[in-house]
């Protein structure tokens, strides 16, 4: 029998994790929702977490920080331990383990999944938690893959071990992000009801594949309530834009918070549900929407104005004080530009040799908080006890990373303002007014069809 333990995080451990969760949660990411944290069963306690994966590290990353007690390790895709030695061994010390796939990796590297999983399903045994993306690859859209079934094959295995003494959960969880790329944007980390796969040992006794086969679709079909899954690939560029525009009307009018992202997602779930339904019995009309979304789409572009400036028409005085608020700061945000340009630009400079995008926020999260923030801002730090004094160093040190987000949104205002300048000038033209009838047709029969 395998003697069973707890998940033991050391000191060195709890306290890069606390480093990573402040500024994960501070810094990066606007607004962090951990939702269903009570379903975690008890340290000690064997589980195999599951998850949709759709924005590269920062997916386990999300989840490993909504652990206060575990320790969990996750596999990954292999070939991110090749980017560098010093991500490689950070990835080590949170627990991310190496697996190899033929369609990526190779067939001659298969063999090193052989001993990594017997660790793993030992681990698992043990009391230990593990982190698994079953559908093997992130996706770049709100839609959940197809599912390899290696996931129950290491859970079922590793009771076997024990001679199915040891019970064993399947924890179903989902990452959803208000936005994939650049910073300020807000995530959801759900957790779902613990699957025990108790129930089936004996079935899987006889048949080990159906026993496999009942126990992914009891965990699929929880994955697939708690998530976006926008399962229309064809339609999905119009209707991803639709739920980011209309969507927002549709969520107001059936009392949802828009800017609440777990209610924004119960809203965007209703909405393509609605869709679907009307799909069914109108095809064509709704198609022809789908066609109309994406013309929409590509008009706003061109002219470089935003669909929500129609509901929110910015007005000539408000306009005036942003252009006098933004001449008054702007030497503050010229002082806050050391070094946090530097730190925001870095990263950039790395993705511009990797070719899925999806990839972009990792790299972003993963060069900021293990390289530039810690050298530049001790580097701040060391300057300004020098040439000042020990007090106002330690006082600007903790004020760097504030001053960063200012300089962010910051920037994020100027843009809005010119945004704003731009769309009073570009809607009374014809091509303004042509955009505006498009829209209130597309909304005008979207009311009608989803009421």
């Amino acid at each position: 029998m395998v003697r069973r333990g707890r998940s033991c995080q050391g000191l060195i451990y709890r306290a890069f994790r606390a480093y990573l969760r402040f500024v994960h949660d501070r810094f990066f990411y606007r607004k962090v929702y951990r939702i269903g944290n009570e379903n975690i069963p008890s340290d000690g306690t064997p589980v195999l977490l599951v998850s949709n994966h759709q924005n590269c590290l920062c997916d386990p990353l999300g989840v490993l920080l909504a652990f206060k007690d575990r320790k969990p390790n996750v596999l990954v895709r292999a070939d991110v331990f090749a980017i560098h030695p010093l991500i490689t061994g950070v990835l080590h010390k949170m627990g991310l383990l190496p697996a190899y796939r033929l369609n990526f990796d190779g067939k001659e590297l298969l063999w090193k999944n052989r001993d990594m999983f017997k660790i793993s399903e030992e681990g698992l045994l043990s009391g230990g938690t593990l982190l698994m993306y079953p559908e093997g690859m992130h996706q770049d859209k709100h839609w959940l893959g197809d599912f390899s079934l290696g996931y129950t094959k290491m859970a079922f295995e590793a009771a076997e071990l024990d001679d199915f003494q040891t019970e064993i959960f399947i924890l179903p969880c989902c990452n959803h992000y208000s936005e994939y790329y650049d910073i300020q944007n807000d995530v959801i980390v759900k957790f779902g009801t613990p699957v025990s796969i108790k129930p089936y040992y004996e079935l899987y006794k006889a048949k080990p594949r159906t026993a496999q086969r009942q126990v992914n679709a009891v965990v699929r079909e929880q994955m697939m309530g708690m998530m976006l899954n926008i399962t229309d690939l064809g339609n999905y560029k119009a209707i991803d834009f639709l739920r980011n525009t209309y969507g927002r009307k549709y969520a107001a009018d059936h009392g949802f918070k828009v800017n609440y992202l777990p209610d924004k997602l119960q809203s965007d779930q209703a909405l393509f549900k609605k869709l679907e339904d009307a799909k069914v019995e109108n095809a064509s009309s709704i198609q022809q929407i789908f066609d109309d979304a994406l013309e929409l789409e590509d008009e706003l572009k061109k002219l470089k104005i935003r669909d929500d400036h129609f509901e929110n028409i910015p007005s000539w005085g408000a306009i005036v004080m942003s252009v006098i608020a933004i001449v008054v700061l702007f030497p503050v945000w010229l002082f806050s530009l050391w070094p946090n340009i530097f730190i925001y630009k870095a990263p950039v400079l790395v993705m511009r040799r990797v070719k899925d995008k999806m990839f972009h926020n990792s790299f972003l999260f993963g060069i900021s908080v293990l390289i530039t923030m810690p050298v530049l801002y001790t580097l701040s730090f060391i300057l300004t006890w020098v040439y000042v004094n020990v007090w106002v160093a330690f006082i600007y040190a903790l004020a760097l990373p504030w001053l960063g987000l200012f300089a962010w949104y910051y920037r994020k205002y100027v843009v809005r303002t010119w945004q704003n300048l731009h769309f009073r000038r570009v809607s009374v033209t014809a091509a303004g007014c042509s955009v505006r009838d498009l829209r209130n047709r597309i909304y005008e029969r979207l009311n009608n069809i989803l009421k």
